[in-house]
């Protein structure tokens, strides 16, 4: 092998590199502690966490400075946000430093954005200069995008190697570098120009370049941009079978990649999200989550709740009248009210998936909703039907009957509207499309059922 090829294996491999050696007298004993030998201790990294998150913060301080800094740094990465927040913010800067260069700098990056800025700058004044350059770096990107999810310790070769040269490489830096399933081709420029896998690499003559091997391929390159949402890249993850992606800015340079692990935390966030913002808490609320902050996300949306509510407590009273004279009414109304309830988050969860499936189609979305308020129509037929019959039987009063299954077949169809209609209306307004939106939903289904209910009564009953 020639020198300058030597040079060129040893410019592109650029995975994190070698740590310093740590210092024999450490700024912190990481051995101080005698902990006590427990369930806790030799469990995967995610099992630790959640025994962590049970133990009281001191607690957590005592196990973390009595395991191996690679073991507490695995366990601290695995940990519920809020859980994690608290124990950085107390642990001393360099030993929090010292946790963060054992992770992943995704990771690292993740967890230093939550913190308190103050917080943040004194840990970072601990790092090892290239790591903290690494995760300044980061820390630029919006965490909702690729660029704010995706690893940078990744394994990118030149062209001009050959096989056998691309395969030692990999070799000397596999334990340095996220998942070495895919090889990550550039030019003198780090230009992407290909992808291969290693299976492309074991099976190839040895003498080969990578270059001969690209200009084989028929496979499209595929990448995101590094401002592209993290939804879109878990979606695209998932579309092409893909273990890794890689992001590149517009110019084409890589960047880094986004993992299939890293998509799995994506899709189980965005789910979590999506089902408790539709009701008004907090996105990233969980049983460890401090009462305060839940207070503070929830309450908002409580009290707007009070004054939609006001608007279905309005509707009532302008029948009161209706409702004195037929107290029947009364008691029958609700059911109007929660069968559209149910049928608009049917359609409301149908179309939430949906947006987070696949990119928003104003077109394509808008005939959704014409297709919820179809079915929301036979649905609301046979309901109605069915509802029809209950009440004569039950009363011997045909237009009672016909005022419930008319009621009843107009409000489950509003529900469907209203429930396919709302994310798309906060999505266009640049919300997210599942905010408080069953809120609103049964702000529409409770003051339209009760409306439509009590108006047919007033016009056909008591007139």
């Amino acid at each position: 092998m020639s020198k300058k090829q030597k040079n060129t294996i040893k410019s592109y491999s650029v995975a994190k590199g070698n740590k310093r050696e740590k210092k024999q007298e450490s700024e912190v004993n990481y051995q101080e502690v005698n902990w006590p030998k427990a369930s806790i201790d030799n469990l995967h990294p995610a099992d630790a966490a959640d025994k962590l998150e049970d133990l009281p913060l001191e607690k957590q301080k005592e196990f973390i400075l009595s395991q191996p800094i690679e073991i507490s740094a695995e366990s601290i990465a695995e940990m519920e946000r809020h859980e994690r927040i608290a124990l950085m913010s107390t642990l001393p800067p360099a030993l929090a430093a010292d946790l963060l260069e054992e992770m992943s700098p995704d990771d690292a990056t993740d967890i230093l954005s939550e913190l308190d800025p103050d917080v943040r700058a004194k840990i970072l004044k601990k790092l090892e200069k290239e790591d903290a350059v690494r995760i300044k770096d980061l820390l630029k990107f919006d965490p909702d995008t690729a660029g704010g999810v995706m690893n940078t310790e990744i394994l990118v070769l030149d062209r001009n190697l050959t096989v056998d040269q691309a395969i030692q490489l990999i070799r000397s830096n596999a334990g340095e570098i996220e998942i070495p399933y895919y090889a990550y081709i550039v030019d003198e420029f780090r230009h992407l120009i290909g992808v291969l896998s290693l299976r492309d690499l074991l099976l190839s003559l040895p003498a080969r370049t990578l270059k001969d091997l690209l200009q084989e391929q028929q496979q499209h390159l595929i990448f995101v941009t590094y401002d592209q949402d993290k939804e879109e890249v878990a979606r695209l993850l998932g579309r092409y079978d893909l273990l890794a992606i890689p992001v590149v800015d517009y110019d084409m340079r890589l960047l880094g990649i986004v993992t299939a692990d890293d998509v799995i935390d994506i899709i189980q966030e965005e789910a979590s999200e999506d089902m408790q913002t539709m009701v008004g808490a907090g996105s990233d609320e969980t049983l460890s989550t401090p009462w305060v902050y839940s207070v503070k996300k929830r309450l908002p949306w409580l009290i707007i709740n009070v004054f939609n509510s006001a608007i279905s407590a309005y509707v009532v009273h302008l029948f009161e009248g209706s409702i004195a004279q037929m107290a029947i009414l009364a008691v029958l109304m609700p059911i109007v009210a929660n069968q559209a309830g149910n049928t608009g988050q049917q359609s409301l969860a149908v179309m939430i998936r949906q947006l987070a499936l696949e990119p928003f189609d104003p077109r394509k979305f808008w005939s959704a909703v014409l297709r919820e308020a179809k079915i929301a129509l036979v649905n609301g037929c046979v309901v109605a039907l069915c509802v029809y019959s209950g009440v004569y039987f039950w009363t011997h009063n045909f237009h009672l009957a016909l005022v419930m299954g008319l009621a009843l077949l107009l409000d489950m169809i509003l529900g469907a509207v209203a429930g396919a209609s709302i994310p798309l209306i906060l999505k266009a307004l640049g919300r997210d499309p599942a905010q408080a939106s069953t809120i609103f939903l049964t702000t529409l289904t409770d003051s339209g059922g009760f409306f439509t209910f009590l108006g047919l009564a007033s016009w056909l009953l008591l007139r």
